[in-house]
């Protein structure tokens, strides 16, 4: 949650007033590279896929952040994330800076829900333990489920 409050201290809401007109002041230079960017790089269309809504949201976000329209055509799935943008924002800034908060973020989501299952069902939450594997009598059955 620390690390959370300290990207987000970093990226999005300072608290006092030259933190906040410092995060304003490099987000307008990010913005103007952006544009510098694309008139040196003409802007091509990029298709994101993201694997999870959390993923979606942010990244989304953090789009919209820049001042970058996302977008997605009739028919996408939801999981697409469509913009124009330089080749050369994306790999340098925008996809490194995504999965850096995206990273923290699911880490922070593992560590929620391990905190929410073992408070409501009162055991130890986490993977399966591993153990040396036996020849079974019988074949394991199979499960196919999805919590969507």
């Amino acid at each position: 949650m620390e690390k959370l409050r300290r990207i987000e201290a970093l990226h999005a809401r300072p608290g006092s007033e030259g933190e906040r007109q410092a995060a304003e002041r490099a987000r307008e230079r990010i913005q103007a590279r952006l544009k510098q960017l694309e008139a040196e790089e003409p802007p091509i269309e990029f298709r994101f896929t993201l694997a999870d809504q959390w993923s979606r949201h942010l990244f989304v976000a953090l789009m919209r952040r820049y001042g970058i329209r996302p977008y997605r055509y009739r028919g996408q799935r939801r999981t697409t994330v469509m913009a124009r943008l330089s080749r050369s924002f994306v790999n340098d800034t925008l996809w490194p800076e995504f999965q850096e908060l995206q990273s923290t973020l699911a880490a922070y989501f593992d560590a929620l829900t391990d905190r929410v299952i073992e408070q409501a069902l009162e055991v130890k939450a986490g993977e399966a333990e591993e153990q040396q594997q036996v020849a079974p009598q019988l074949p394991p059955q199979e499960h196919q489920g999805s919590l969507l």
